[in-house]
């Protein structure tokens, strides 16, 4: 019996349901947490592996190309079926992320980062497509709860590390990879088994898809650079003014877990309203304000921090759910496209706007953030108006 029918076996049904949902989201928010916590402890790592502030964009970029593996590991997944890449996805990410304050050796810790790339690049498309199996019907709500996981994470573990490594040393921040490992066992048990899709039945239409799925790649894509821009960033920023590595950590984690609330209503939004005004006026939005947050000081930029993180992740589940409609002969695949492909070409990006800036000044690089949020509004008005309307209670497979 599939997951979606188990809604309908009452009360047995729903707890089977709410616990494998409950497994996925705690699995994304240890996933994501020790995968993305490098922001918060940045400053630090520079010093160690005695890199300039150009080498902030390359270690960020090491850290999330690896996402661009995501459709590849979509296809994959479907493909195969089970759980097992949700397992392994995590304890890649949660060995990477044990492993990351260890080193002095710049080359050593780009394999780690690249390694927790992987890691993520894994998780995420078998674990969108479990959710979404398990779910009739108002799947951006339901989706973002899920996202609200993997937000919180990568919220709070910057300034978990930050703590560890400001008290301990960057040698201890294996402290906060260990829930994450010790989860892998919950997820090979609780996690929906998804039934292998036969690859010859329903070919991959790419050439069919290539429009909308460029644009969705170009609006995602720059989505994600403004993401890690800021979040790579704004701890550098803080840093250059005299700024502590913690401090420079919570402005990061209130973005994020701030955030959440955009990842969750942003979802409610699209099933209301329709999906195109939401990444319309959450682009716009954001573009007025890169700016002065770079600019504002003191308790400001916690305000206009909590202000922003709303706005960055008000389209997450929305864009997810448009990559998935856009492949529906592979879901996980869209999935991958939409959430690890943009991500990959995001962190490409930060890694040329690094060069950009110097070891005294980075204000140049929000200034980029906040033209290219302005041209990101072009690929959000011209995707296809059948991807545009509001969250249907299509079929589920």
């Amino acid at each position: 019996m599939s997951e979606a029918a188990a809604v309908g076996d009452g009360a047995g049904g729903t707890v089977r349901i709410r616990t494998r949902l409950i497994t996925l989201t705690w699995a994304h928010l240890l996933n994501d947490g020790t995968s993305n916590y490098l922001p918060g402890v940045l400053p630090a790592v520079l010093v160690a592996v005695h890199g300039n502030v150009h080498m902030a964009g390359v270690l960020m970029a090491a850290l999330t190309i690896g996402q661009a593996f995501q459709p590849v590991a979509g296809w994959l997944a479907d493909g195969t079926g089970g759980r097992w890449f949700v397992a392994l996805g995590l304890l890649f990410s949660s060995l990477g992320g044990a492993l990351l304050g260890v080193t002095d050796s710049l080359g050593l810790l780009i394999v780690i980062l690249l390694m927790i790339g992987l890691g993520s690049a894994l998780f995420h498309p078998q674990a969108l497509s479990g959710v979404r199996s398990m779910l009739q019907g108002r799947h951006g709500l339901y989706t973002s709860v899920f996202l609200v996981g993997g937000e919180m994470g990568r919220g709070v573990w910057p300034t978990a590390a930050s703590l560890v490594a400001a008290n301990l040393g960057l040698h201890y921040l294996w402290i906060v990879a260990i829930p994450g490992l010790l989860t892998v066992a919950a997820v090979l048990r609780y996690a929906p088994a998804l039934p292998p899709k036969p690859r010859s039945k329903r070919p991959i239409r790419l050439r069919a898809h290539s429009r909308p799925l460029l644009l969705l790649l170009g609006y995602r894509s720059i989505r994600s650079l403004t993401i890690s821009g800021l979040v790579t960033f704004i701890p550098i920023l803080w840093h250059l003014h005299g700024g502590s590595l913690v401090g420079g950590a919570t402005i990061i984690s209130t973005l994020i877990v701030v955030g959440v609330v955009g990842n969750l209503f942003g979802g409610h939004l699209a099933d209301r309203l329709g999906r195109r005004i939401v990444l319309v006026a959450s682009t716009l939005a954001t573009a007025l304000l890169v700016v002065p947050a770079a600019y504002a000081g003191g308790v400001w930029i916690w305000v206009l921090a909590a202000v922003l993180g709303p706005l960055l992740f008000l389209t997450a589940s929305t864009t997810i759910l448009i990559g998935q409609d856009i492949f529906p002969e592979n879901r996980s695949m869209g999935s991958g496209i939409a959430l690890g492909l943009a991500n990959g070409i995001g962190a490409l990006l930060v890694l040329v706007i690094g060069f950009l800036v110097n070891d005294t000044d980075v204000m140049i690089v929000f200034w980029v953030l906040a033209g290219l949020s302005i041209a990101a509004v072009i690929p959000a008005l011209t995707l296809p108006r059948e991807l545009m309307g509001k969250t249907t209670q299509s079929e589920v497979s």
